[in-house]
């Protein structure tokens, strides 16, 4: 596959996207203080991502690009929040997947519900690249190619993040800060608007 094209994912892609966004989450700095021991969180994002890849494609769109060096998970205008009924299908498996760590993990969740505004836009919930690919373009691109989407329907997108280093890039993108805040004794987060131009 020609790795400069990123594909609108199926439920085929489901494995390739789940093992590049739970390599790429592996040293996120919310995730690391949900996950504090690094062999629990290697197994947990597995399960975690198994969960909402799926959930997010049901709500949104998922993108891969052509080399599997990018995946991202966009939920649809008006579908941020999920709803009850998700949250029930959900919940079995990521008890699951968190164990002992799951109490940090939703409180974490709750505070990203928290401030994430009302309204419509698109949700950019996870981007990752694979380790081994960072720093080449492959984050910027496979956003870009979603938010050509957004542009083209007048709509504006959201996204938070925990990690200080993503900032500068989501900037590049168009995205700026709208919030930020702390977890209480957890992780600091940026949330991040791109309005419409």
């Amino acid at each position: 596959m020609n790795d400069t094209i990123i594909h609108r994912a199926g439920r085929a892609d489901l494995p390739a996207i789940i093992e590049t966004l739970a390599q790429a989450f592996q040293t996120d700095p919310a995730l690391s203080w949900i996950l504090p021991d690094h062999g629990h969180r290697q197994r947990a994002l597995c399960g975690l991502f198994h969960v909402l890849a799926p959930a997010d494609m049901s709500a949104g769109v998922a993108l891969r690009s052509g080399g599997d060096e990018a995946a991202s998970l966009w939920r649809a205008p008006g579908q941020a929040h999920s709803g009850t009924l998700e949250f029930l299908r959900t919940v079995v498996p990521l008890v699951a997947a968190f164990g002992t760590a799951l109490p940090r993990g939703l409180k974490v969740q709750g505070s990203i519900d928290a401030h994430r505004p009302k309204g419509r836009f698109w949700y950019l919930h996870y981007v990752g690249v694979r380790r081994e690919h960072q720093g080449k373009g492959h984050g910027g691109r496979i956003i870009r190619a979603q938010t050509a989407v957004a542009d083209r329907d007048r709509l504006p997108c959201w996204l938070e993040t925990a990690t200080p280093e993503n900032v500068p890039l989501y900037e590049r993108l168009g995205f700026v800060t709208q919030v930020e805040w702390d977890v209480p004794g957890g992780p600091h987060f940026w949330g991040m608007m791109r309005p419409l131009s």
